[in-house]
């Protein structure tokens, strides 16, 4: 597969006819429509508030801080948590598949902090290859929200999963390639990893 053929996969899907509105800071948005009362309340919910600050708008909006993959049939103590500032550990996580228990449910989490802006149409977009051909792709809304009032992350779980069984999917491993984007366009996370399929975690 060619390299153009992996960007196709990681590109969010579009839905004809939208066309993302140009970008406003939260002041701007905090200004808007101040007289609508559950408009008002709504932007509260997203930390827009008169006299809010959409804070230093040099960095990225979006920070991922961490992958997590969740399952009621982890063993007592035991996480699969990805730190993604952690540049060693996702290296190791190429080269060295994360092992996942075949045929039990689980979900993904991820924590990331909107550091400026309001954010929407943000999707993480998961990449799942098997011998370089794509069995799997998977896409899902983050949702809308702007930066915490109190700069506390934010944590989004993702319906769960139910992950292959039988002895063809044991052989061998997968490599996923993650990705964080927006309507725009604009990447915010990217990055590979593996995993093999056992009987036991």
């Amino acid at each position: 597969m060619s390299s153009a053929d992996d960007q196709d996969d990681l590109k969010p899907t579009s839905t004809p006819g939208y066309k993302p509105g140009a970008a406003k800071t939260a002041a701007e948005y905090a200004q808007l429509d101040a007289e609508d009362e559950s408009l008002a309340r709504w932007k509260a919910s997203l930390g827009i508030t008169p006299g809010a600050t959409g804070g230093d708008t040099s960095g990225p909006k979006v920070t991922v801080l961490t992958l997590e993959l969740d399952s009621p049939t982890l063993p007592p103590g035991k996480k699969l948590v990805f730190d993604l500032a952690d540049s060693a550990r996702l290296a190791d996580l190429k080269k060295n598949p994360v092992v996942i228990k075949e045929g039990v449910e689980y979900n993904v989490r991820i924590t990331f902090k909107v550091n400026h802006s309001i954010i929407s149409g943000v999707r993480y977009i998961q990449v799942v290859k098997r011998a370089g051909v794509r069995v799997e792709k998977m896409e899902q809304m983050l949702g809308s929200y702007g930066p915490s009032p109190d700069g506390k992350p934010y944590t989004k779980n993702f319906d769960p999963e139910e992950s292959p069984s039988g002895l063809l999917a044991r052989s061998g491993s997968y490599n996923v390639r993650s990705r964080v984007v927006d309507d725009d366009g604009e990447v915010y996370a990217d990055w590979d990893w593996s995993f093999k399929l056992a009987k036991e975690w």
